[in-house]
């Protein structure tokens, strides 16, 4: 670790090099799990197919939110932010950019599989191509905000790292607040929660549970849910009595997005999971269709 720059105001050396070590750990885990994905979406062709085209888009989305952590725990280990102001824009503006396109990415594939399972229509390339282009160029428009003036990004509470800034909770921060998480948080989870409860009536009726539909929106919960308690708190209180170390937690929360997203999306689709198995071994999958069935 380099030593010759102070520790950040409120942590111990010991606390940086946590952080440090949990950033790059997240980093590591799901860059490779989500490149797993995208190197077998391209090389495996049972794979191509427009469910799968959404899929991908998360761990592309997914793959960023990864690459945002390796700068952030390169950061840490230096102890303080090397990049300049201009860098932690352009570090602010990719973290939200990923983490709004995988959200809308979950949701996408939510509205899928209810299509797939409960009025049984096949989803068309240029449809998936459509909500892909939408899910990104939508987290663009939300994520470019904060650097014309609607929002503002700054240093996270470690100063080695760049986010929304929620430490002002003026009027500024609270519109752009309620109308980020109306459209990027609340607006997805009731897709994705209408849609899955959908899925799980009709899995009542026929008897046969092909996935758990709870676990899709339970890690968006859990996962985002800490951060967007954070930041709604700040708009209606000053949360700069909460220890820094304590405000790190939500974010290193949300940066095993994902992983998890891997897990429940690629590694835990039967015949994804197939496709996979086929590029790293070889061995034929015998079940070409691919429908996003997760166990």
């Amino acid at each position: 670790m380099v030593t010759a720059h102070p520790l950040p105001e409120d942590f111990t050396e010991i606390e940086v090099f946590a952080i440090g070590t949990a950033l790059l750990v997240e980093a590591l885990l799901g860059f490779c799990l989500n490149g797993l994905t995208i190197i077998s979406f391209r090389k495996i062709k049972e794979l191509r197919t427009p469910s799968n085209l959404l899929v991908l888009s998360i761990a592309l989305a997914d793959c960023g939110i990864c690459i945002n952590a390796f700068i952030a725990a390169f950061s840490s280990f230096l102890r303080y932010w090397p990049y300049g102001s201009d860098g932690c824009q352009i570090h602010g503006f990719h973290g939200f950019l990923t983490a709004l396109a995988s959200i809308s990415s979950s949701a996408a594939v939510a509205w899928d599989r209810y299509h797939h399972y409960c009025t049984r229509s096949r989803l068309q390339w240029s449809t998936a191509a459509s909500m892909m282009v939408f899910a990104w160029l939508f987290a663009a428009f939300w994520s470019v905000m904060p650097l014309l003036g609607w929002g503002e990004y700054d240093y996270e509470p470690l100063r080695t790292c760049c986010t929304l800034d929620y430490s002002k909770g003026d009027r500024n921060y609270v519109t752009f607040l309620f109308a980020l998480s109306t459209f990027n948080f609340m607006i997805p989870g009731f897709i994705m929660l209408t849609a899955y409860q959908s899925i799980h009536q009709k899995f009542r009726k026929t008897g046969h549970f092909k996935f758990n539909t709870g676990l899709p929106l339970k890690t968006l919960v859990i996962c985002w849910g800490p951060y967007c308690l954070l930041c709604s708190y700040a708009a209606v209180e000053n949360v700069m009595f909460i220890p820094p170390k304590y405000r790190m937690i939500p974010a290193l929360v949300a940066k095993t997005v994902p992983t998890v997203d891997a897990f429940v999306y690629a590694l835990g689709n039967e015949n994804y999971r197939g496709g996979i198995w086929q590029f790293l071994t070889g061995q034929k999958i015998e079940k070409a269709e691919v429908d996003n069935k997760t166990k």
